[in-house]
C-alpha cells in the first residue's frame, strides 16, 4: 500500500451470488485530488464505493488490501465514516423539515456542540449559495437546491474524503457549473474527492485522474487529457447522414472508422484529411470536431448497451 495515498485499493473483489460486480480492482488516490470513476450502468462503480466506507463487505481474498487514510474499511468502518462525507445518488432529505433542520439533525449525529454546529451550518449554506433558503422546507426546493443541500450535509463534519455518487444527474447546466466550482474550491482546501459520474464533461473538468470500469474490471486509468492523447486520434468527423459515407470512402480509406446504423465516425490526427472530407458534405450532414472523453469512453467500453442497462 502507498503511504502517500489518501485512499488505496489492491485486488478488490465483490460478488453477489454468481455475479462478479468488482473483479480484481486496484487503484490509489492522491490527497487533495479528485479521482473520477466512469463506467456503464452495472460496471461496479457504486459497489466499489460502498466497500470503501463499509456499506458493502468485499469478498474474502488473501490479496485484498484497502486503506482509507490508513484505516481498513473491513475493520475501521466507524472511524472511516467520521472522515468521510457521502453524497448518494438519490435525494434522501427529510421533506417535512426545513433546510437548517435537515443539517441540524446530522450535526447531532456527529455530536457537534450547538454553537459550532450553527456556525458550520451558516458557513456551508453560504458556501453552497443556500443562505436565503435557511428556513425553506425541502419540498419547496428545486432539484438543484436539494443536491446542493445534500452536498452541504456531506460537508458538515469537515471531511477529509468527499464521496460523490452521480452528484449532478438531472441538473441544469448552471447548477452543474456551480457545483463543479465548489468541488474545485474544496480540492484547493485539501479535500480528497472520489466521484462517480455519467457526465464525461464533468469528469474532464474536475477529475485529476479517471478510472474507466466495465463489468467490474479496470479498463484504463490516468489523467483525462493524457488518456485522450495516448488512446485517441485528435479529431473526428461525425457523419449523421450515413448515405453520404460512400462519397467519402476513397478519400478516407485507411482512416479509423466506427459505424452504426445512424452515424459514421472517422477518427484522424490529420485534420486536413478530415477537413477535405467535410467540404464534400452538405450542411447538416456532419460535424468536424476534436475528440473528447466520451469518444474515449465509448471506444473503451463499446457502443452497445450491456444487459444491465
Amino acid at each position: 500500500m502507498n503511504s502517500s495515498s489518501a485512499l488505496s485499493v489492491s485486488h478488490l473483489f465483490k460478488s453477489y451470488g454468481s455475479l462478479r460486480a468488482v473483479n480484481d480492482l486496484s487503484f490509489s488516490v492522491a490527497p487533495s485530488t479528485c479521482f473520477g470513476v466512469l463506467g456503464p450502468n452495472g460496471a461496479g462503480k457504486t459497489t466499489m464505493m460502498k466497500t470503501l466506507y463499509g456499506k458493502a463487505e468485499p469478498d474474502a481474498h488473501p490479496d485484498t488490501r484497502m486503506e482509507v487514510f490508513g484505516f481498513d474499511p473491513r475493520r475501521d468502518q466507524l472511524r472511516i465514516k467520521t472522515l468521510c462525507g457521502i453524497v448518494p445518488q438519490e435525494d434522501n432529505l427529510d421533506v417535512e423539515l426545513n433546510v437548517e433542520q435537515n443539517l441540524r439533525i446530522f450535526a447531532d449525529f456527529y455530536a457537534m456542540p450547538r454553537k459550532a454546529a450553527g456556525d458550520r451550518i451558516g458557513y456551508l449554506l453560504d458556501f453552497m449559495e443556500l443562505g436565503e433558503k435557511r428556513t425553506a422546507r425541502v419540498r419547496e426546493l428545486s432539484g438543484g437546491m436539494k443536491r446542493r443541500l445534500i452536498i452541504a450535509r456531506a460537508l458538515l463534519n469537515d471531511p477529509a474524503l468527499l464521496i460523490l455518487d452521480e452528484p449532478t444527474t438531472g441538473l441544469d447546466p448552471q447548477v452543474r457549473q456551480l457545483i463543479w466550482d465548489k468541488l474545485r474550491s474544496l480540492k484547493r482546501e485539501g479535500v480528497t474527492i472520489l466521484l462517480t459520474t455519467h457526465y464525461m464533461e464533468e469528469a474532464f473538468q474536475i477529475a485529476d485522474t479517471i478510472l474507466i470500469m466495465d463489468k467490474g474490471n479496470r479498463i484504463m486509468e490516468g489523467n483525462p487529457q493524457r488518456l485522450l492523447e495516448e488512446h485517441l486520434e485528435r479529431n473526428v468527423l461525425e457523419l449523421m447522414n450515413v448515405s453520404r459515407a460512400e462519397r467519402l470512402a476513397q478519400l478516407l480509406d485507411g482512416v479509423h472508422t466506427e459505424a452504426s446504423a445512424e452515424r459514421v465516425l472517422y477518427f484522424s490526427s490529420d485534420l486536413a484529411v478530415l477537413q477535405e472530407a467535410a467540404a464534400r458534405l452538405e450542411p447538416g450532414d456532419g460535424v468536424l470536431r476534436q475528440t473528447n472523453l466520451e469518444d474515449l469512453f465509448l471506444r473503451a467500453t463499446g457502443r452497445r448497451l450491456n444487459e444491465l442497462q
